[in-house]
């Protein structure tokens, strides 16, 4: 099933966009060539001339959740809302599940959880918590490639916040690994602990987690990757405030790189209704302004990716009886629509496809050391594509979305791009609404 030729018009290639046909030969690409070069003992799969076949978005920042709170989310319905949106590989935050990934024992039991039950492929992220730097040399030899730590409090007692005392500890291992650091990028000393205002409105919220929390986060991990020589990464930034302080660092040579999210490129906080806490995430939407300077960001190169930050829960941890922001959950369900939502803005500010796979695969792929095998249509990659119309426009309806819970920001939002189909490893595993029922995914 795997031995396919893919062809068509609108084939992304490292040349551009152009017709071509991609063989395909156990789950790997063996060449890219012209529109009719297609070997006879090759299934063909045509692409619609309205439809662009590019390769599988690769998302670095998703919370599954299982095992231990399977009930917020799972493997089997996380990758079938992963697939329905084309992304082929999503790596799985350590934290929200019991136990969180921050030991060897506690990765095999996650990969025991995930086994038989995906049908992208899923890698995962370790824990950096307070005392368990001893365990992450024997994470990285067990094929742990990226690490994650919380500057703030994570919001589970599981995966406590580190301190700089802690990073100075950890920071020479993973510099000696090689390994990127992802990093909540919140200090928690410029967060108000108690609301001024009502807690119903999103401006009370967005007011206790200010810019300055992010850029003064910011400036201790650009201070302590410069001293250790460690790769760092910027999880989630939402604030533009960070840019100038992130450009700056890799023009010095400090080993940083950062990313932004679906929400924060399309919501804006002046939009948001009050009780609407299906809008929380940490750090928080900002303004219009603001998202507008992200855009910029991105479209200079100053912010490297685009990746979901999916953190579902139960509908009732949303507080949606009481629209009180500080009660409720904070994160945003997005995974099945971060292409079409990021497309949307995207087009609408002139970039190009190019640009798009740049920012969800390519870009994702290198963060986890993936560049050479993911995130291309190329000769030698892994054969993971996605077939989508980029100008169809799509109706969100929470209902008809995959992932565990109906609730998400997006519920009634009009986007622009509807994925037709999703091939991991060669096989088809979604089209059209419908799965293979093979859960085929790899564990990285």
């Amino acid at each position: 099933m795997s031995d396919v030729a893919i062809r068509g018009r609108r084939i992304l290639t490292m040349h551009g966009i152009r017709p071509a046909c991609v063989h395909i030969r156990n789950g790997v690409i063996a060449a890219l060539a012209g529109l009719d070069d297609v070997p006879r003992d090759l299934r063909i799969v045509d692409v619609d001339d309205g439809d662009v076949a590019m390769p599988g978005l690769v998302d670095t920042h998703v919370h599954v959740n299982e095992p231990g709170r399977t009930d917020w989310e799972g493997f089997e319905s996380a990758t079938r809302a992963a697939a329905a949106g084309g992304i082929t590989t999503l790596f799985d935050m350590p934290l929200n599940s019991i136990p969180a990934t921050t030991t060897h024992a506690a990765l095999e039991v996650k990969r025991d959880a995930a086994r038989g039950h995906t049908l992208v492929n899923a890698g995962f992220i370790g824990g950096v918590v307070p005392g368990n730097a001893h365990d992450l040399a024997q994470l990285h030899g067990a094929g742990v490639r990226i690490f994650k730590c919380f500057l703030v409090p994570s919001g589970v007692e599981e995966f406590p916040a580190v301190s700089e005392t802690d990073l100075r500890v950890a920071l020479p291992i993973l510099a000696a690994l090689d390994a990127p650091l992802l990093v909540h990028a919140e200090l928690p000393d410029r967060i108000l602990p108690v609301p001024v205002g009502d807690p119903r409105e999103y401006a009370t919220y967005l007011a206790s987690r200010p810019d300055a929390a992010e850029t003064a986060a910011v400036e201790l991990m650009i201070a302590l990757s410069k001293e250790f020589g460690a790769r760092v990464h910027i999880v989630h930034v939402s604030s533009a405030e960070s840019v100038p302080l992130l450009r700056d660092a890799r023009q010095r040579g400090v080993r940083i790189s950062a990313e932004t999210c679906p929400h924060y490129l399309t919501f804006a906080a002046e939009e948001i209704a009050a009780g609407a806490t299906e809008f929380k995430c940490a750090p928080p939407i900002r303004d219009r302004a603001n998202r507008e300077a992200l855009w910029r960001a991105l479209l200079d190169g100053d912010l490297e990716m685009v990746v979901s930050d999916h953190s579902p829960c139960p509908p009732e941890m949303k507080a949606r009886s009481t629209g009180d922001f500080f009660q409720a959950w904070g994160g945003i369900a997005s995974l099945q629509v971060g292409l079409a939502a990021t497309w949307h803005e995207a087009k609408a500010r002139g970039a190009t496809l190019e640009q798009l796979s740049t920012w969800m695969s390519s870009a994702p792929a290198r963060l986890t050391g993936l560049g050479q095998r993911k995130g291309l249509l190329a000769p030698g990659y892994d054969a993971d594509v996605v077939i989508w119309n980029p100008d169809m426009r799509v109706a969100v309806e929470a209902r008809t979305l995959y992932h565990r819970h109906p609730l998400t920001p997006y519920d009634g939002w009009t986007l622009t791009g509807a994925v037709r189909a999703t091939y991991v490893g060669g096989v088809e595993v979604y089209r059209d609404g419908a799965f293979s029922g093979v859960s085929i995914g790899k564990l990285i």
